[in-house]
């Protein structure tokens, strides 16, 4: 994480018009569909290799296969990103797009623009309400990513209203579906909520999906990524 808070943010502060996150999805859902966030994610160090296509045709494939959203990893390290990367598949797209970094500072914020911001609690510590209010007041869409009880309650202290519950522990890279069945009864229903990491399969939407407090989104990478992204993307928005 020290290499992480070291990166520059921008040049000056941004000010973003954002596309909505929480109207997407609903619209998703009147079609009759998932709400799925899909990953442009070139490589990461859970998966094998690394996919060389065009990061904008890939994502307007996801859109062409039904994304309610696109998330850009922009860190390049270890994930092969970059905010040039989200920049041109923003202007390229007409759906929200979720920048997915490990922002530490607020001046990371001003690095790029996007609808959505990803703030994971585990990284970001006490500094989690300065920086949702840091990156609301610039219009962002703060996605507060957390994995344990804790993480959750500390993301609703800071007024979090869009959460995604990580399946997979940062820590170890193992991934447990039921960390998400876990928590989700905790979360308030007036809070969206993203299902991130471990779903492959149509039976996988399903399972976030159902129960009481089934997941309002999923976001999906690596199953979307490996193949043909757009038959990917179809396959998982139509698990109902």
């Amino acid at each position: 994480m020290d290499a992480a808070r070291e990166r520059p943010g921008g040049d000056a502060r941004v000010s973003v018009e954002a596309r909505s996150f929480p109207d997407a999805v609903s619209a998703t859902e009147a079609d009759g569909r998932v709400p799925l966030i899909a990953e442009v994610k070139p490589t990461s160090p859970t998966t094998d290799g690394v996919r060389e296509d065009d990061p904008v045709e890939l994502a307007r494939e996801m859109v062409a296969g039904g994304a309610t959203a696109l998330s850009v990893l922009t860190e390049p390290e270890h994930f092969g990103g970059s905010t040039e990367s989200l920049s041109r598949i923003r202007e390229a797209v007409d759906v929200p797009v979720l920048r997915k970094d490990f922002i530490l500072r607020e001046e990371q914020l001003d690095a790029v623009e996007s609808d959505l911001v990803l703030l994971i609690a585990r990284f970001v510590g006490d500094d989690l309400p300065d920086l949702v209010a840091a990156a609301r007041d610039r219009g962002f869409q703060p996605l507060i990513e957390v994995h344990t009880r804790e993480e959750l309650t500390a993301a609703l202290a800071a007024g979090a209203d869009i959460v995604g519950i990580n399946n997979r522990d940062l820590g170890k890279l193992e991934v447990d579906l039921g960390t998400f069945e876990k928590l989700a009864p905790e979360v308030p229903d007036d809070v969206l909520l993203v299902a991130e990491s471990g779903v492959h399969t149509t039976e996988d939407v399903q399972r976030m999906r159902m129960r009481e407090a089934g997941a309002d989104a999923l976001l999906v990478g690596t199953a979307i990524m490996d193949g043909n992204v757009r038959q990917n993307t179809r396959r998982l928005t139509t698990s109902t």
